[in-house]
């Protein structure tokens, strides 16, 4: 069976790391920049650091703010109108996964212009043409979208996120600056670090995963389980490295082989709530972890062994498995994530509705267990 791996052209890593993306530009002679931000990052450090690059090398910046939580079609079509007006030849996403998802979806389109609705990039996007040249800065530790062929955008009008998978959008270049991450308020810290154990965990056990991913995999969920406490509640600097590390292996192995439940009822929340992805799938997974088990077999041995537990050698199979979702569900209370989904503003009556999204999702086929629509609502019941 051929097994395909993709990953960015240029990566760069550590704190301070902005600095080479003067070179960068330099080296593949690209003229002026397209700067794709959130509302909220303007004013707060990391956009003028980046600026601050640009204008050194004297390479102009046109800045593009707009960008919302759980980004829109309308956040994707005002920026491609904004990018073509500006004249630039690249883009630069700064920000956490919703500007980094704004900024593929422009340079896809701008590329590929018959996929101007956006809707029609859902699933396996269809288009012909790389998408304009990106470079990804994340200012946040969890998505890893500077990595992965994956974009996920909010039909507002429809109350969906729809999910796009395409070769095309993967950024050429990916500074991953744990500098530019030191500012993250501690409960956003903390979401976004569980949403790179999210990843970690649910790119381990789904069906396309094989032994490359695993490497991958596997050792984003060690760095998590070992550092996530002491970057968010310590605010330790060296454990940030290691978290800005551990969200980009996540995101490696992944983005090649997929995803599974959590995602895909993580998505509908962002959709009818704007809650945070991260603290949707924080939420969620120790409970999914807890559903999948009896299909995972040793991969939870594994999975609790990373996360710091002792002694799972001698452990039986419900003992591991119990470890490795025990483990998880600690981590997350120790980071003060909340636990129901009412605490969260979701509503009991749109539980079916919500559980008929996720079952349409694209990332629930990977999941490693069959489950229902049925199966869904009852773990959203679950959870509320």
């Amino acid at each position: 069976m051929a097994q395909r791996m993709i990953l960015n052209e240029t990566s760069w890593f550590g704190a301070g790391s902005v600095a080479v993306l003067a070179d960068e530009v330099a080296r593949r002679g690209w003229k002026a920049a397209f700067l794709v931000t959130d509302r909220a990052l303007p004013g707060v450090g990391p956009v003028e650091a980046v600026e601050a690059v640009l204008a050194k090398a004297k390479v102009p910046v046109t800045r593009y703010a707009e960008v919302k939580p759980n980004p829109s079609i309308a956040n994707v079509q005002k920026g491609l109108a904004a990018f073509r007006a500006s004249g630039a030849d690249f883009l630069v996403a700064v920000g956490g996964g919703s500007a980094m998802d704004t900024a593929k979806g422009i340079a896809v389109i701008a590329a590929n212009p018959q996929f101007e609705d956006v809707r029609s990039l859902e699933g396996l996007s269809p288009t012909g043409k790389p998408g304009k040249p990106v470079v990804a800065i994340p200012t946040t530790a969890g998505t890893a979208a500077e990595v992965t062929i994956n974009y996920v955008i909010t039909d507002e009008e429809k109350r969906r996120k729809f999910v796009c998978v395409d070769p095309h959008d993967i950024p050429a270049i990916a500074i991953v600056d744990a500098g530019l991450m030191a500012s993250m308020p501690k409960g956003l810290a903390a979401s976004t670090g569980m949403d790179a154990l999210t990843h970690a965990v649910e790119g381990f056990i789904t069906l396309g995963a094989w032994e490359m991913s695993d490497m991958m995999t596997l050792k984003a969920i060690e760095l998590i389980g070992a550092n996530l406490r002491g970057a968010v509640l310590q605010g330790d600097a060296a454990a940030r490295e290691k978290i800005a590390l551990a969200q980009y292996v996540a995101g490696m192995g992944f983005s090649n082989v997929g995803l599974g439940l959590v995602h895909a009822m993580a998505h509908p929340l962002g959709a009818f709530y704007d809650t945070p992805h991260g603290v949707a799938n924080a939420l969620l997974l120790p409970r999914i972890m807890e559903f999948n088990a009896p299909a995972c077999g040793e991969k939870y041995r594994a999975i609790a062994r990373a996360m710091g537990v002792a002694g799972t050698e001698a452990m039986t199979p419900v003992q591991y498995a119990a470890a490795a979702c025990g483990a998880v569900r600690q981590l997350a209370l120790d980071l003060a994530i909340p636990q129901k989904l009412s605490a969260i503003g979701a509503k009991e009556a749109d539980l079916p509705a919500l559980a008929a999204a996720a079952y349409a999702d694209v990332c629930r086929p990977g999941n490693p267990r069959d489950v229902t629509e049925t199966e869904i609502l009852g773990l959203y019941r679950e959870a509320f």
